[in-house]
């Protein structure tokens, strides 16, 4: 990892089917859903270059010449690089696969999921991963449960109804920094989750920094109309 809070490059996923979200993925890769009039990809990138990050490596898949054509279309705030699988090579494949095409290999990376859409600061997670000396560190976020919940008191006396809480545990955000060594550990085809970082948390090298901001991971056409709302909604309170 370079000295410094900085990183300047990153890996984004954007090679899943996204099939819990037909039809929209039927002439559009994942990353090219639109909430609030943008692209998923188009804030991941902005996100990005705010963070300072310079180059980053697009793994594609479903519809990849689709995104190409988006991404040759605009002017983009960040080098991009487009690498495209194959075959599918699983999540962990993925990262290996487009990590490699990144220009400076001895310098620390972020990587993110292609359905994600939060925004936090990325030059605070990476100064929480060098403080902890670890290899990888993952955003966690504690999404909002579907239900309403019940609370007791110590007699078992219901004494309220929460909407909607957050959830109690946090769950792996899909947004994370890598020091270099990360490659050699990740796979060349499978899950990362079920390999390197199991692995890591082992050794105690795997850090995990919490999101205390917005978060959702757009994985249903459920999630897009509510991620649409909670946009708005939070627009509206920042006067925006």
């Amino acid at each position: 990892m370079t000295s410094g809070a900085t990183v300047r490059q990153a890996v984004i996923l954007a090679g899943g089917q996204g099939s819990r979200l037909k039809p929209y993925t039927d002439t559009v890769p994942k990353v090219m859903i639109e909430i609030s009039g943008r692209y998923i990809i188009d804030h991941q990138l902005d996100w990005l270059a705010e963070a300072g990050v310079t180059d980053v490596v697009v793994s594609a898949g479903h519809l990849s010449e689709v995104l190409l054509a988006h991404l040759d279309s605009r002017e983009l705030p960040v080098r991009v690089r487009t690498v495209v699988e194959e075959q599918p090579l699983g999540r962990g494949g993925g990262l290996k696969y487009a990590g490699k095409e990144l220009p400076a290999p001895d310098e620390g990376w972020y990587a993110l999921n292609g359905d994600i859409w939060t925004r936090f600061d990325l030059r605070a997670m990476t100064a929480y991963h060098l403080e902890r000396q670890a290899v990888a560190t993952i955003a966690l976020a504690r999404p909002r449960m579907p239900w309403g919940v019940v609370e007791l008191d110590e007699l078992g006396r219901v004494t309220d109804f929460v909407e909607s809480p957050p959830s109690p545990y946090p769950i792996n955000g899909g947004v994370y920094v890598f020091a270099p060594r990360i490659l050699d550990l990740l796979p060349d085809v499978g899950d990362h989750e079920r390999t390197t970082f199991p692995s890591l948390a082992k050794q105690r090298l795997l850090a995990g920094y919490p999101i205390e901001t917005y978060w959702r991971a757009i994985d249903t056409a459920k999630d897009l109309s509510e991620a649409a709302k909670e946009l708005a909604a939070l627009r509206s309170r920042l006067g925006d």
